[in-house]
């Protein structure tokens, strides 16, 4: 039978390990649980603090989920914040940690160990680098040095376009900073497909942010007034404040310095119940990696989401054994909102699956956030990856300005399921003209694809691809509107009379404002003997 144990130390509250101490004291009420904080705040919503920095969420105390004191009356925790973990003495089952209020120093003992002590924002050692004016975000004390130092500026600088870089900047232009944008790579949103990340670039460009993309950071310089960001393109951008957002490195100093096992990057090894290469030892949230169910390779996902439930299986596993449930692995949901448009990803992007050298195939669609003729519905362009060999989808992303959350949770539950093209097809999904339509996107990207597998659609990624013989099959009043360069324009009505205008000897691509239209033409062409393909998307993704 199981030994139950009776000290129970975790190193880092917040997701994981707030977690896991509420799941074993589930377990147990006799259980002596420690929670060691480096930090004043114990459990706080992080994924929440650009918005208070930007006013959406008024009140600090909405962020702070539990106290010190409210985890000692709910959970009867021992819970010690300023603490340090300092070392971990593994063959005694103890660890030293230091208190940052007086420096004293203890010897913790255990039974079990969990560690969660997240990850830190990186802070590159670049000339400059340590100027105060150069802030990152990711706890309480962060959020407040921010808030203040962005009311005394005009102009704030965010260095790294990804999920809370574009968080930073809606919510700095929210309370009116003039606000600048610099990325390494070509696109926003790297963690997409480019694009994908196009309509978020351009809701940010028409709200006055200023975009630098392509080009990376070679330093800082201290101005009489601000700073200034010295670029890799030899620019020089003058602003108030610097907020760094360039990525995270998990903090694995207590477990290396142990002998833990760590991936490639840095990350503490845990199997599928959090357990590291120490039997008594394990590790959750963003200092560890785990297994991605999709392909089996092994994936380290920094979201709330994963840590929470990382916490709950290990706190099951000291208790159960082998017969807790255990963690299945992260597929990576993430979603961004910039001022009116969304976008996420869920799964493997086509960015990764190329560079890891897997076979995939690739078709994105349209498709409205509810019934068209009901009043309000709004496109969602959504992208779908899957295997060729057996039609197991691979990932998916979406855009736009409603209803995006709800295709990207479909999906991601199909990869929990290991579903197929084929069952995206039958999905049935709510139906009522208020929340969808009797063929969702979803469905629709399912049609597409199994049309793709069949033969019966031939895709043209984007018009880059398409040879000179362009038919644009929108009506003549949607084509002069938004024109494609260089297509005929035949509207779908009047295809089958215009046959005789279209080059037999060459390829036809056809094209129309949403993507449908023109598969309809091409399945038109194609019966009548042409080599007719259709551009994905549509004018509308592509122009």
């Amino acid at each position: 039978m199981k030994t139950r144990p009776e000290t129970i130390v975790i190193v880092g509250g917040v997701a994981g390990g707030a977690s896991a101490a509420a799941r074993a004291r589930r377990h147990s009420e006799s259980a002596h649980i420690i929670l060691i904080e480096r930090g004043p705040d114990v459990s706080f919503a992080n994924c929440g603090l650009p918005y208070h920095i930007g006013g959406e969420i008024p009140d600090r105390a909405e962020l702070a989920l539990q106290t010190p004191e409210s985890l000692r009356t709910l959970l009867n925790l021992d819970v010690r914040t300023l603490t340090e973990a300092t070392a971990i003495d593994r063959s005694n089952k103890q660890v030293r940690v230091r208190s940052l209020t007086d420096g004293a120093e203890s010897m913790i003992s255990y039974d079990k160990l969990v560690l969660s002590p997240g990850a830190s924002p990186l802070r590159p050692p670049l000339p400059g680098i340590d100027s105060p004016l150069i802030l990152t975000l990711r706890n309480l004390e962060d959020m407040d040095r921010i808030k203040a130092a962005a009311a005394k500026v005009e102009r704030v600088a965010i260095i790294g376009a990804g999920f809370i870089g574009l968080e930073m900047a809606e919510q700095l232009h929210a309370i009116g900073k003039q606000v600048s944008v610099i990325e390494l790579q070509p696109q926003v949103l790297p963690q997409l497909d480019a694009e994908m990340a196009k309509p978020l670039a351009k809701a940010l460009s028409e709200k006055g942010v200023e975009l630098i993309l392509g080009d990376g950071i070679e330093g800082f310089e201290s101005l009489p007034v601000g700073i200034a960001a010295k670029l890799k393109s030899g620019k020089s951008l003058g602003t108030g404040l610097v907020i760094l957002s360039i990525g995270v490195r998990p903090e694995n100093g207590l477990a290396k310095d142990a002998g833990l096992a760590l991936g490639p990057r840095g990350h503490v090894i845990a199997d599928k119940y959090q357990l590291t290469s120490d039997p008594d030892i394990y590790a959750v949230g963003d200092v560890c990696e785990t297994e991605d169910p999709i392909l089996g390779r092994r994936v380290a996902i920094a979201l709330g989401g994963p840590a929470n439930r990382q916490g709950r299986t290990a706190a099951d596993h000291m208790f159960l054994g082998d017969k807790a449930l255990p963690y299945p692995g992260s597929i990576g949901t993430s979603i961004v909102r910039v001022f009116d448009h969304a976008a996420g990803i869920t799964g493997w992007s086509e960015t990764r699956l190329k560079m890891e050298g897997v076979s995939y195939q690739a078709v994105t669609v349209n498709g409205g956030s509810h019934a068209g003729y009901f009043p309000g519905s709004e496109t969602i362009t959504f992208k779908l990856l899957w295997s060729p060999e057996d039609g197991r989808v691979l990932g998916a992303q979406a855009s736009g300005k409603d209803g995006v959350d709800k295709r990207l949770d479909i999906i991601a539950t199909a990869l929990r399921a290991r579903m197929t093209i084929e069952d995206l097809v039958h999905l049935e999904l709510s139906y009522a003209p208020p929340f969808g339509s009797a063929k969702d996107v979803v469905n629709i990207a399912g049609f597409a694809a199994c049309n793709i597998r069949d033969g019966l659609l031939v895709p043209v990624p984007d018009l880059k691809s398409a040879g000179a013989q362009i038919i644009d099959v929108r009506p003549a009043a949607a084509a002069a509107k938004l024109p494609v360069p260089g297509a005929k324009n035949i509207p779908l009505g009047e295809l089958r009379g215009r046959l005789d205008e279209i080059d037999r000897s060459q390829p036809v691509f056809t094209i129309c404002q949403m993507g449908k239209t023109s598969y309809f033409a091409a399945r038109i062409l194609a019966n009548h003997g042409f080599d007719a393909r259709s551009i994905l998307g549509g004018a509308h993704h592509q122009v």
